[in-house]
């Protein structure tokens, strides 16, 4: 099983993205983990939300195979605490399966991306930028590795 982290659009903070990159190469010790970047769309200011949208679900859906779970992040998605979350993570992992997490753009998703997803999940019911979704979820696999392994990142 890999795990695959889809986002829309690149970390334009550099202090976020060694964090992220820190995350990353602590999970591949783990499980096979690759965070996949979608170029952000050019000259949306002639696009209304749903053009956009539309457009970036077709993005997404490229990466999608018939196999894949995909789990979408979304404010509408099931909160979980982080040894839920660990247990999530194990059950998918025993089915085999490559998971792809999406993150979309600024406006959300298209239909056709909602229709596709296997699921969906929310970090909390705040709203996050992009870019702290990004790391914050990144952290979140990596936490739940080690809850999996019994190691003391996690305190409960």
């Amino acid at each position: 099983m890999k795990i695959t982290l889809l986002v829309v659009g690149k970390t334009t903070d550099t202090h976020i993205e060694k964090l992220i990159q820190e995350y990353q190469k602590r999970l591949v010790h783990y499980v096979p983990f690759a965070l996949t970047v979608i170029p952000e769309l050019k000259n949306t200011k002639s696009l209304t939300s749903q053009q956009q949208k539309q457009v970036e679900g077709e993005l997404i859906l490229k990466y999608i195979t018939p196999s894949t779970d995909m789990i979408l992040l979304d404010e509408r998605g099931t909160e979980f605490r982080s040894i839920e979350f660990a247990d999530y993570i194990q059950k998918k992992m025993s089915s085999g399966r490559d998971v792809v997490f999406v993150v979309g753009g600024p406006y959300g998703f298209s239909e056709s991306v909602y229709q596709r997803a296997n699921a969906k999940i929310s970090l909390s019911k705040m709203t996050f930028s992009h870019q702290m979704v990004r790391l914050f979820f990144v952290e979140q696999i990596y936490r739940a590795m080690t809850i999996l392994r019994s190691e003391p990142y996690h305190h409960e």
